[in-house]
């Protein structure tokens, strides 16, 4: 067996506390003989101490750097920022999301690095299920709602609704745009909360499943332009649900639609990782999270699930462990024989191996 060097640096992005491996992980891969090493404090926003990761036989790294030039195979949560670029070396085996089809300048930063970078996101099961995505979305789609019901409180600068209203009073309605994972999600919480729902998708088969789950309690529609535009502008609350896996998402509300849309009424585009499915969305952070375009409050972070670390950290691990695990067993020999990690292989060597990728970097 392959022995490897695991490498866990701290997240950096904006109120990022998610880590890539909890103790109980480390300890497996360090009873394996594989050496796995953590930055000082990666694991505190999730709960977990620097003293835990020790009694497991791990190494606390002072810096990202050491953790870097110590380390084969470097696991993370979410893509490489700038300040990261110059620490990947030609040797690395890079394991994390990258959602690379929204950003060119991190398509061109990587390839520079010869690195190997596998995408989480892409990691595609032969049935067409994405493992390691599947658990993210499923976060990020239950909290969309519970985002925008914050928003959607007069404080918050909108006009003060409760999605699920009281006995004699409307209640709120939620359009939601795309019925997958992160959708579907919503729409249990939404539907949970007493809200109106409607959810909006171009395949009619999981239209259908959606209605044998909820039934009368959710409208579904066909996507088409007449239809989204219509109950966007009727919406309280509208989410942002699409997918096209590794691609950039189609834009689905345009800037003519949002300027007809209620005033003080909310947009959460859980797909702005891959770009938005709204014209007048722009990329945010937990920092700062919503700004305002025609009276439309716009909520973009491009990583829910870490403002929940605790919880979205061991649902994430539970789903990369196997997939950490066959990499630092076999290296990057495993990849020929498991065709769902190979999927997951976005950038190679300073070469594009994802063809929703090189498509990006085309237009």
């Amino acid at each position: 067996m392959l022995l490897m060097i695991i490498g866990i640096p701290k997240e950096i992005k904006d109120n990022e506390y998610r880590v890539a491996l909890i103790p109980s992980g480390a300890g497996i891969f360090v009873k394996a003989g594989h050496k796995v090493i953590i930055q000082k404090s990666a694991g505190i926003g999730s709960g977990f101490t620097d003293n835990e990761y020790k009694e497991i036989g791990a190494e606390i790294a002072d810096d990202a750097k050491n953790v870097y030039d110590k380390s084969e195979l470097i696991v993370k949560v979410k893509e490489p920022l700038s300040a990261e670029y110059p620490l990947i070396k030609e040797n690395h085996i890079i394991f994390t999301f990258l959602h690379l089809s929204a950003d060119k300048e991190l398509i061109n930063a990587l390839i520079k690095t010869k690195a190997v970078f596998i995408a989480y996101e892409t990691v595609e099961l032969e049935d067409g299920s994405l493992p390691i995505l599947t658990p993210m979305s499923e976060v990020a789609g239950r909290l969309s709602v519970l985002i925008g019901a914050q928003y959607l409180m007069k404080p918050a600068g909108s006009m003060g609704i409760l999605l699920g209203a009281v006995p004699g009073v409307k209640r709120g309605k939620v359009t939601i745009l795309g019925a997958g994972t992160v959708g579907l999600n919503a729409a249990k919480i939404a539907v949970g909360i007493g809200a109106e729902v409607t959810i909006i998708n171009r395949g009619i088969d999981k239209l259908r499943i959606i209605d044998n789950i909820f039934g009368s309690r959710i409208e579904t529609l066909a996507s088409n332009p007449y239809n989204i535009e219509r109950s966007v502008i009727e919406s309280d609350l509208v989410i942002g649900a699409v997918l096209i896996k590794g691609a950039k998402a189609p834009v689905l509300i345009t800037k003519e639609m949002v300027k007809k849309m209620k005033k003080g009424s909310v947009i959460v585009d859980v797909s702005i990782d891959q770009g938005g499915c709204v014209e007048t969305m722009r990329p945010t952070t937990h920092s700062n999270p919503v700004y305002d375009v025609d009276g439309v409050i716009h909520y973009g972070v491009t990583n829910i699930p870490g403002v929940v670390p605790r919880t979205s950290t061991f649902a994430l691990t539970n789903a990369t462990f196997p997939y950490i695990k066959k990499i630092a067993d076999n290296g990057l020999k495993i990849l020929k024989d498991d065709s769902a990690l190979a999927k997951g292989v976005n950038i190679s060597k300073g070469k594009i191996s994802y063809p929703a990728v090189a498509e990006t970097l085309k237009k």
